[in-house]
């Protein structure tokens, strides 16, 4: 049976990880369901190409196609997912930046270029959006990361919480020293806070 877009979208997370684990045709619709999501995310935690962002997601693909079987299914799909993603991600950003502690990485003149740049589908010319990216870009992985997953993901603290596998305490925590952070590193005037 081939498998439309259609069959996708009248499917639920659940139902497409029981039927790819009987028939591979359906992790596409896995794929094509978070792709976009999961590409965005990583742009905005690690700052790589589009090139890089796509490796990364082919590889955690491959992780989550990998352990499909081991998914408990009495979780959440999107947060497992991300989990993986973001475990990818993590790795992918320290083996770039581990060539000195003091080190910045630079951000990619590609970032902003058309469709795929970090804040999706906004103005890459609004100015609010390039100082956004700027202060996340100073600040600690772990500050960027919950700040990301809170305000652009939109990820409740018990999604964080599964994502990052710290305690919703900690996530909470996190992001009250993460706006802290953001604010002194000049992003007051850039972004309210919901």
């Amino acid at each position: 049976m081939h498998v439309t877009e259609q069959i996708c979208q009248e499917l639920s997370d659940l139902e497409i990880v029981r039927k790819s684990l009987r028939d591979v045709e359906y992790f596409a619709c896995l794929y094509n369901r978070y792709e976009p999501k999961l590409l965005r995310y990583i742009k905005r935690i690690s700052y790589s190409t589009r090139e890089e962002s796509e490796d990364i997601l082919q590889e955690a693909f491959i992780k989550i196609w990998r352990n499909l079987h081991d998914f408990d299914q009495d979780l959440k799909l999107s947060s497992w997912i991300y989990r993986i993603v973001h475990n990818e991600t993590v790795s992918f950003w320290r083996k770039k930046t581990s060539y000195g502690k003091n080190q910045k990485v630079a951000m990619p003149d590609d970032l902003f270029d058309g469709e795929d740049h970090f804040f999706g589908e906004e103005n890459a010319e609004d100015s609010n959006t390039r100082k956004i990216h700027e202060v996340l870009q100073k600040l600690p992985i772990k500050y960027r990361e919950v700040l990301v997953l809170k305000f652009l993901e939109m990820m409740s603290y018990e999604e964080i919480s599964d994502v990052l596998k710290i305690p919703e305490g900690t996530v909470a925590t996190r992001i009250n020293r993460a706006k802290k952070a953001f604010i002194q590193e000049g992003g007051k005037s850039a972004f309210s806070w919901s």
